[in-house]
Order: C-alpha cells, then structure tokens, then sequence
C-alpha cells in the first residue's frame, strides 16, 4: 500500500514540476500555451483516474486476500477446539465409567 502512495505521490509531483517548467520556458504564444496546459491537466487526470483505479483493485485485492487467509484461521482453531473438545469428552467419559464402577462396589458391600 506504501509503494502504491508513493507512486501516486511520484506521479502528481512530477506531472506538476513538469507543467510549471513547460510554462516557465514555453517559446509559445500564450493560446497555444494554455492549449498545452489544459492537454496536460487532461492527461494528468486521466493518469490519477487510472492510478485511482489499480489503486482500488490493488487493495480489493489484498483484502479479499486477507479475508480468506483470516477465514482460514478461524476455521482452523474451530477444527482444533472441536478435536480438544471431543479429548476432553472422552477423558470425562472414562473418568465417570471409573467412578459408576466404584459406586456399584461401593453399593455392593453394603
């Protein structure tokens, strides 16, 4: 995301030093000047809107990335709690057969 701002940046800045250095040494009459000027802005907005766009995709993108990767994960720790869970269950079973066959002795000797 970094690197795509910093070309965004790059782009603007330049397009922008660019124009004030063309209208600084322009050998032309001032219409063919201003002309020169709106092509240039016409062509800067086109390039922001393409940037804007590759921008947008990008970061589509990286999300849907980073939402699969997150459902990933929880499906993960939902598998591992549910294995964790059925271990416990089955400790608890043994455990409550062991103490229904010491109840039943229990109730034997007396």
């Amino acid at each position: 995301m970094s690197n795509t701002g910093n070309t965004i940046l790059g782009v603007i800045t330049g397009t922008a030093i660019g124009a004030a250095l063309g209208i600084l040494f322009a050998p032309e009459k001032g219409e063919v000047t201003r002309k020169n000027i709106a092509n240039m802005a016409s062509e800067t907005k086109k390039s922001l809107e393409e940037n804007a766009i590759d921008f947008k995709d990008k970061m589509a993108t990286k999300i849907a990335a980073d939402t699969d990767t997150l459902e990933t994960k929880v499906e993960n720790i939902v598998s591992d709690v549910s294995y964790k869970t059925e271990d416990v269950i089955t400790a608890l079973e043994n455990k409550l057969a062991i103490l229904k066959n010491k109840n039943k002795k229990l109730q034997k000797t007396v």
